[in-house]
């Protein structure tokens, strides 16, 4: 068998492939950025067909640094920017507008409407849930309510809708020439659409939202065959066999695959994903219920969510649109020339607030500024934040899952930030540690590709792999850990009731 599985990481920022080895280190990488579109406050949008572009030119940039070929690799996992909403052509694939991106507030009123009969929580109990601008359902809805004859289209077969997951394996498969319509448990379960105890399409839920069914992908599990690289490409006839949805890859990644395992990812935004095993647990604390991931001929494993939406997001904001930094890196430097975040506190609900308030109609604030304020204090502000905001989310973990949790493994980009490691420790007063492999999302697509076509044995020989690099310690005082989250859960009212009918 070939020795390596390449993973496509396409996230909210970049796309990434990567190859990987049987002793799960990945050993070359190819990255791109594409364009973040912002036609207004609010709309986030990305082009398909760049994305699309994208993702073949790393696939080759990848292989050629490890000076590979299609005949080293056994298989192909995929890994995905969750909910982004895309729609095409089924003849030309076209797509018929612009992605709909996760972080994309516009439908906050498609919401209002649907939660006027039964509330917010209508279709919770069915799909693990709430009505919310974040999930891919409402944005499909917009787009049918919205373009030019697409429900009729739509209809009729004429157009398909997918998550980035599915637009990615269309491509690869053939496209207009047989590409492979199809889904994993875990994207769908982010449609609104997706029956959790049956891991189909809810019909009566589609009425509702008025989506035809015709445009749907096929759900399947997160780990078989789905199809072959189409003959043009690059891993021409290498199996697709891999999907998992970014944070359920991460969790996977993180082999996190018993009972009360938990895992947290810091990237554009922060997701805390706890596994529940066979149990579909509904939290009452503003967390998520999803697919945690489905092997083939096995029952589905599920898991709770806190998702909080903007984190590395909010570096790249310092960078790009205030230009206090002018690299990532830079932020943990100039965080690093104060002693504490002099009195500020950074709120950034650009999106809303997702877990555990779910306030559509919240905005980003920054409270507590004085003279004394300068931009190091706003960027250790910054950087905090995504800590408050973790911390909020274990709180509502500790009160819905029956499990406490005595370490937290972490992942994603700003891991690499050892101050902030440091204080999320701090203020969660239990032991944050990182693996070895911190690119645990391609990692996971990586694992669950190489299961399907007997890359790998099974999870025990998975569990093997995973490695300690780092642990953090709490360290602070719990007088003062308990001072500063009062001062930020107050921060965090202040950012309430700001959307107005008139305002956006």
């Amino acid at each position: 068998m070939p020795a390596h599985v390449v993973a496509i990481d396409q996230g909210t920022t970049s796309t990434r492939a990567v190859v990987v080895d049987h002793d799960g280190r990945i050993i070359s990488s190819g990255q791109l950025e594409h364009e973040q579109i912002l036609p207004r406050a609010g709309w986030v949008e990305h082009d398909p067909v760049e994305i699309w572009g994208n993702t073949r030119e790393v696939i080759g940039t990848a292989l050629s640094r490890a000076n590979l070929t299609r005949h080293d690799v056994a298989a192909v996992g995929i890994t995905n920017q969750r909910e982004t909403t895309v729609v095409w052509d089924a003849a030309t694939g076209e797509p018929v507008h612009n992605a709909i991106v996760w972080q994309d507030t516009r439908t906050q009123s498609i919401c209002d409407e649907l939660a006027a009969d039964g509330g917010v929580d209508r279709f919770k109990d069915t799909v693990g849930l709430p009505l919310a601008p974040y999930f891919a359902g409402t944005k499909l809805k917009w787009l049918l309510d919205t373009v030019d004859g697409l429900r009729e289209r739509a209809g009729a077969g004429e157009v398909l809708f997918g998550t980035i997951d599915t637009w990615l394996l269309w491509n690869l498969t053939g496209g207009p020439d047989g590409g492979v319509h199809v889904t994993d448990v875990t994207n769908a379960s982010r449609t609104m659409f997706m029956d959790l105890r049956t891991c189909r399409w809810d019909e009566e839920i589609l009425d509702v939202f008025g989506v035809p069914a015709a445009m749907l992908p096929e759900i399947r599990t997160s780990s078989e065959p789905y199809g072959v690289v189409h003959g043009s490409q690059l891993l021409r006839e290498t199996p697709v066999a891999g999907i998992l949805g970014d944070q359920h890859a991460a969790t996977f990644g993180q082999v996190g695959f018993a009972a009360g395992a938990a895992k947290n990812t810091y990237g554009t935004g922060n997701f805390l994903v706890v596994n529940t095993g066979s149990e579909i647990v509904s939290s009452s604390h503003g967390l998520l219920t999803t697919l945690c991931y489905q092997l083939e001929g096995q029952p589905p494993v599920y898991a709770l969510e806190g998702s909080i939406a903007v984190t590395g997001s909010l570096v790249q904001w310092l960078r790009d649109q205030l230009g206090i930094i002018t690299s990532a890196p830079e932020v943990e430097q100039l965080a690093a020339q104060v002693e504490d975040n002099g009195g500020v506190y950074f709120v950034p609900a650009f999106s809303g607030l997702f877990a555990p308030y779910w306030r559509g109609d919240a905005r980003g604030a920054i409270v507590g500024l004085t003279r004394f304020a300068n931009r190091a204090h706003l960027a250790r502000a910054a950087l905090e934040a995504t800590a408050f905001q973790t911390r909020e989310v274990l709180d509502a973990v500790d009160a819905d899952a029956p499990v406490e949790l005595t370490e937290l493994r972490v992942d994603g980009g700003m891991v690499a930030n050892e101050a902030l490691m440091q204080f999320q420790a701090d203020v969660l007063g239990i032991p944050v540690v990182r693996p070895v492999v911190t690119e645990t999302t391609a990692l996971g697509a990586a694992y669950a590709a190489g299961l399907a076509v007997g890359f790998w044995d099974g999870l025990d020989e998975l569990r093997d792999k995973w490695r300690e690099d780092r642990r953090w310690e709490p360290a602070m005082e719990p007088a003062e850990r308990d001072r500063q989250l009062r001062l930020w859960r107050k921060a965090v009212t202040r950012t309430f009731d700001w959307v107005d009918d008139d305002v956006r």
